[in-house]
């Protein structure tokens, strides 16, 4: 069985195998036709080896076509891409300009509205000239620190009728917040200022009177009445 496989496995053996060894044993004379026999040999593949590479098919036209395909598509892709977020963008700009234009016609509405209503509002911008009359003299006089004067003026509370007529022009011409936040805003400094008056305290007076005055002041600013009532 032993001898049988060893048989078998020489079988596989190249013969230049076989030749280097039994060259081996024998003596030096002999490697000379083992060179040449392996010199030859390395002649004869090299030809082969020269044709195996020559003879290799080129890169076959149908997968040239397919990576200039795949290049193609991926640059439609990156150039889809980009234009997309450019349309994007433009969307968004359209957007927003869209929306400052609606915007700017609803303020341009809103003023218009308010200019019809002052229009034709005599009797309350009449109301809003004698309260500046008013607080031009009470000013004067606690300026002088004249407050009997001021108190004259005043009428010792908020039921005059020219306080009176003044918060009626105010909730007929106050629309936005900000423009009730003033009338609140002068309606309690000028309860102190009477209030201040009445103690005969000239500082507390003078306080008061500046933030009454600021916040009328403020309100016709912001309503648009600023130029239409006279002494501001």
């Amino acid at each position: 069985m032993a001898t049988a496989f060893l048989s078998t496995a020489n079988s596989f053996l190249p013969s230049p195998l076989s030749s280097s060894t039994s060259s081996s044993c024998s003596s030096s004379s002999s490697l000379a036709p083992a060179s040449v026999y392996l010199n030859n040999q390395n002649v004869k593949r090299r030809p082969t080896l020269c044709k195996a590479f020559n003879e290799s098919p080129p890169p076959s036209r149908a997968l040239n076509k397919r990576g200039f395909s795949l290049c193609f598509i991926s640059s439609l892709v990156l150039a889809a891409g980009n234009g997309c977020s450019n349309a994007n963008a433009a969307i968004l700009e359209a957007d927003d300009d869209e929306e400052l234009l609606e915007k700017v016609k609803r303020d341009r509405k809103k003023r218009l509205e308010r200019q019809g209503v002052i229009s034709s509002s005599d009797r309350e911008k009449g109301y809003l000239q004698d309260l500046v009359y008013k607080l031009s003299k009470i000013g004067q006089a606690i300026d002088n620190n004249d407050l009997s004067a001021a108190s004259t003026v005043l009428g010792g509370s908020t039921d005059t009728d020219w306080v009176k007529n003044a918060n009626l022009a105010f909730s007929k011409l106050s629309s936005s917040p900000e423009e009730k936040t003033q009338v609140e805003t002068f309606n309690s400094s000028l309860a102190s200022l009477i209030s201040s008056v009445t103690k005969n305290d000239v500082e507390s007076s003078k306080v008061a009177f500046v933030v009454s005055a600021s916040a009328f002041e403020k309100w016709t600013t912001l309503t648009g009445l600023v130029g239409q009532l006279k002494g501001l």
